[in-house]
């Protein structure tokens, strides 16, 4: 087979992944530290950043003229470009005395380039490659990606509760890490201009398809969608198999930071930085790979409920130390790792079954309308939750994320998978 790219793989994968993973880390985690610690309540802080979950909930919809207008290495490079300038405006905007109102706005513009910039590398990444490659090198890229969040929830948020400890400027300090931000994209962009291959097949385009003929492919694509097997136990499975975590992942940092006094940890930022961006991704990450590992010796079907289970009960380890009084660093950072090796594991089902049910003829579109589901399944009940911890307290909300795992348990008993789909097949590597 003639190969499809002549740049080393390794040359332009790696920074691509990372680049990658950033901008949604920024998006999801930092913004919310980052309100946190300029005085924004959880209410205001879960209800406006759960919106930004809004363009990865619709990008199944627009992912088409990404595919029908010009290359996907330029848009790749256009939305790296359009990145940088956007984590600029973030950094010059924090300082401002309207800045939440304008920094929203441009994160809303980050989640946007964010989402496209997704669908250009990913689709890339498949036009560079051969097949074998594009399994060879799959790892790789998730890897890169972890690291990137490790980076940004761990590196960037420890850099700015560094600085502001160092100047006691918590505005300063943002800008700072938003700034960094921003430089590295504009560095990446400059060095992806000249790694990134030309693979023929990015350019390749089908002058005879008509405007009409992609309307009328697009609607079809919906609608076999829609006429799958079981498609609403499917659709009430990715809406309701995260709703626990979904509120969760919007009130661990603010309870990390929160004073004693009004129920959370007290934590500083630098500290924040190394538990749940450094201790807690390494435990997302192993409990990832022990879920695939036991995912691949037993299948999808007996590994789905223990699996639900793994994400419900270690939800407990939340109320345990919103319980505790005055708990050692030591406490928390086994808590938190508790709880993400738990969630990691547990994931592993969901992200399985998403494969499962885009089987098909429209393999790849299924799969992006199924994780639209998944970021609608996160954005809604996430927007209530700083709510709903403000009306009742820490302790009684993550009471309430327990009783809401019946809701991730429930949603698994009326699925039917076929018993094989997930299991190594024999002679495979």
């Amino acid at each position: 087979m003639e190969k499809i790219s002549a740049r080393n793989p390794w040359a332009w994968i790696p920074t691509l992944y990372f680049a990658q993973g950033l901008p949604y880390v920024a998006v999801m985690t930092l913004s919310v530290i980052m309100y946190k610690r300029l005085g924004i309540s959880n209410t205001d802080i879960a209800l406006y950043t759960g919106w930004l979950y809004l363009p990865w909930v619709i990008k199944p919809v627009w992912s088409p003229f990404i595919d029908i207008i010009s290359t996907k290495r330029r848009w790749t490079l256009m939305m790296q470009w359009t990145l940088a300038a956007s984590l600029a405006g973030i950094a010059f905007t924090i300082p401002t005395e309207m800045f939440f109102q304008l920094t929203l706005a441009v994160f809303w513009i980050v989640g946007f380039t964010s989402a496209a910039h997704d669908i250009a590398a990913d689709g890339f990444y498949m036009l560079a490659l051969t097949g074998h490659q594009q399994s060879f090198y799959v790892g790789i890229r998730s890897t890169f990606y972890r690291i990137a969040t490790v980076a940004g929830q761990g590196a960037l948020v420890i850099l700015a509760g560094s600085i502001e400890t160092c100047t006691g400027d918590i505005p300063f300090a943002w800008s700072v890490a938003f700034g960094v931000l921003s430089v590295f994209f504009l560095m990446v962009s400059l060095y992806h201009g000249w790694a990134l291959p030309r693979p023929v097949a990015d350019s390749a385009r089908d002058s005879s398809r008509s405007a009409h003929d992609v309307f009328r492919e697009f609607v079809d694509t919906f609608r076999s969608f829609f006429r799958k097997k079981q498609i609403w136990a499917a659709v009430a499975f990715m809406l309701l198999y995260r709703l626990p975590e979904a509120q969760l992942v919007k009130l661990i940092n603010p309870f990390l930071l929160d004073p004693v006094s009004e129920g959370g940890l007290g934590l500083s930022t630098k500290v924040v930085g190394f538990v749940y961006g450094t201790i807690g991704i390494i435990g997302l990450t192993s409990g990832g790979i022990v879920g695939g590992i036991m995912a691949a010796r037993g299948g999808l079907r007996r590994w789905l409920k223990p699996m639900a289970w793994s994400m419900s009960l270690t939800c407990l380890t939340f109320v345990y130390l919103s319980y505790a009084t005055e708990p050692s660093l030591l406490t928390i950072n086994i808590c938190v790792f508790v709880e993400q090796f738990g969630y990691g594991f547990g994931f592993t089902a969901y992200m399985l079954y998403l494969i499962y049910f885009s089987e098909g003829r429209h393999r790849t579109a299924h799969y992006s309308i199924c994780t639209g589901f998944m970021a609608l399944g996160m954005m809604l009940p996430g927007m209530a939750a700083g709510w709903l911890q403000e009306t009742i307290g820490y302790r009684y909300f993550f009471i309430w994320t327990i009783v809401c795992c019946a809701a991730t348990i429930g949603v698994c008993s009326i699925l039917k998978i076929a018993p094989d789909f997930g299991l190594k097949k024999r002679g495979t590597e």
